[in-house]
């Protein structure tokens, strides 16, 4: 029982190793066109997903309030995905969002980049000048997305549990390695704690879209952290008074916790439309 993530480059076999390894372990493989549809489901507009979806967002993009509520979408639909539980999840920054649920297990996908030129120029019947194009403008952009909304480099590779070179490692080894650690790994205690740890996870993320989207409270990079008792909200306001409501929003919201502010209050700070 565990949730798998990986992270994968362009042409590096990524969706091939995660549909095997969904099957070798009776796992749901969570597609990209699933994930996406989950975040329009949620009520992000359609026609909008294609500026932030694992994409670095053009500058102004990046400075309007959907770029703030892609990301609470975003996260939800990972959280509810992952809170299914014996599923393999693939980019969209799965693996730092669910980084502290003890029950996964994540994975980086690479290959050098004649492999990957020479794989795109196969499949598509590409020059290779048109490949080069296809990997400079993916990896552009997925390093943009991971920094823009996670504040991660891509290329730290401390934050995956195992890198695979996909130029050695082939769609049948790759995926026998990643059912191997899975069921080597993930104990029964391991499994309970993190279906524990993602349910207090998915409460956080639901009572911040209710602030966010319901109440429209106005703090921005709002996020709360549920430890016992205890919600803590974070984020940036130009208030207290804001700050207030929403502490007393949480108290009705969650009848039994402790309502307490980490929330940044900057007289000047003005949010965008």
């Amino acid at each position: 029982m565990a949730i798998v993530a990986i992270s994968r480059q362009v042409a590096a076999l990524g969706d091939e190793i995660a549909a095997s390894a969904a099957e070798k372990l009776g796992y749901k493989f969570v597609r990209r066109q699933e994930l996406e549809q989950r975040i329009v489901d949620l009520g992000f507009p359609a026609e909008k997903l294609c500026k932030y979806d694992e994409k670095k967002p053009k500058f102004f993009a990046s400075l309007v309030k959907d770029r703030d509520e892609y990301l609470q979408y975003l996260q939800t639909a990972v959280l509810e995905a992952a809170s299914e539980d014996n599923c393999v999840l693939i980019g969209r920054g799965s693996y730092i969002i669910l980084e502290d649920v003890q029950s996964l297990i994540s994975f980086r996908l690479i290959a050098n980049d004649s492999v990957r030129l020479e794989r795109l120029e196969k499949e598509f019947s590409w020059t290779e000048k048109q490949a080069r194009q296809r990997i400079d403008e993916s990896d552009l952009n997925r390093r943009g997305f991971h920094k823009s909304f996670f504040n991660v480099e891509l290329d730290d590779l401390t934050k995956f549990h195992l890198i695979m070179n996909t130029g050695i490692i082939g769609v049948d080894e790759g995926a026998d390695i990643i059912t191997s650690l899975v069921r080597t790994t993930i104990t029964p205690e391991r499994d309970a704690e993190g279906n524990k740890k993602l349910r207090t996870m998915l409460d956080a993320q639901h009572l911040v879209n209710k602030l966010v989207f319901e109440y429209k409270i106005n703090i921005e990079f709002l996020r709360a952290v549920i430890e016992g008792k205890t919600v803590t909200l974070q984020g940036v306001a130009d208030s207290s008074a804001v700050v207030e409501r929403a502490l007393k929003l949480t108290a009705e919201t969650m009848p039994g916790y402790t309502a307490k502010s980490a929330v940044s209050i900057i007289q000047d700070f003005k949010a965008y439309p």
